[in-house]
């Protein structure tokens, strides 16, 4: 199934292999993917590789980012800490589907130690095809940006 959208993954070590697995999968789906690493099941820091995601889906280069590590609570922390990001930790198909509708995330993290491959690949598509329904959560976004612009950093 070829689609429109051009994805960028990343991982820290616990998630490494669960990674390749959910990278393989959706490449074989016909989705544009760009694995910004962790590239071993030794080393991998999630900070790193959740900037890395953030910057392309900053960037216009991804539509899209996944972001994996153990629970996914590492990563969601540090990309939400990224300007313009909007990263949703979900384990289940629900809570993906109402971050794309109500709240636009852009990228998706979960936990390697949280869910199947196969329940992994399930919040996945749903998340990916969820559509943003502008209207009343555009002025929460809007409030979102303003807290962006004005926090004391």
């Amino acid at each position: 199934m070829q689609t429109q959208f051009k994805l960028a993954i990343g991982c820290d070590l616990a998630a490494y292999d669960f990674k390749n697995r959910i990278y393989a999968e959706l490449h074989s789906r016909g989705y544009t993917v760009t694995d910004v690493g962790c590239n071993s099941a030794q080393e991998g820091d999630y900070p790193v590789y959740a900037r890395k995601v953030a910057e392309l889906v900053q960037s216009g280069k991804v539509d899209k980012g996944i972001l994996i590590c153990g629970t996914g609570q590492g990563m969601a922390i540090a990309a939400n800490k990224c300007k313009g990001i909007r990263c949703a930790l979900c384990y289940d198909i629900f809570p993906a589907l109402m971050s794309r509708e109500h709240n636009n995330s852009n990228i998706l993290a979960t936990g390697a130690w949280m869910v199947s491959f196969e329940k992994a690949m399930d919040i996945i598509e749903a998340w990916l095809f969820g559509k943003y329904s502008p209207g009343r959560h555009d002025i929460r976004l809007d409030q979102l940006k303003e807290i962006e612009e004005t926090r004391n950093a």
